[in-house]
């Protein structure tokens, strides 16, 4: 079970990147995490951990599992038997970019839990998107 949400961000990918690359920061961006905690030190990079306190949600660890430095990333968290992948795609759109948010879930039961969780995980994806767009258009005007 898979979902995307993309839409046009009227800044350049740099300034997108650097939002989605400060995992830390991301509280200030959308009402959809209340705490991140970076697990290690540095940039962001395959193997980076980071806990993540969502509201209604227990804490959870997700690793990156995949990174294109500047243009997105993929990482996962496993929980009550299902692993749920997040990824972040930049493609650069004349002076912006397109910023596509994705939500998967996989192993047993991932379709039940799609079933009765799927809509609350698509207005989440939805309303981090949009948090990414007003933080970096409000960056990008004030530059």
């Amino acid at each position: 079970m898979r979902w995307e949400d993309a839409l046009v961000i009227d800044a350049p990918p740099e300034t997108v990147w650097a939002l989605t690359a400060d995992v830390e920061q991301w509280p200030a961006t959308t009402p959809t995490m209340t705490s991140v905690v970076r697990l290690d030190e540095g940039p962001l990079r395959v193997g980076s951990q980071a806990r993540i306190k969502q509201p209604g949600q227990g804490e959870a660890v997700w690793t990156v599992t995949a990174l294109d430095e500047g243009r997105g990333f993929t990482w996962e968290s496993t929980r009550m038997g299902l692993t749920v992948i997040g990824s972040h795609l930049l493609e650069p759109v004349g002076a912006g970019c397109r910023n596509t948010l994705g939500i998967e879930l996989r192993g047993r039961g991932a379709g039940l839990f799609w079933a009765l969780l799927g809509p609350l995980l698509r207005r989440a994806v939805r309303t981090e998107n949009r948090g990414f767009r007003d933080t970096a258009q409000g960056q990008h005007a004030t530059s």
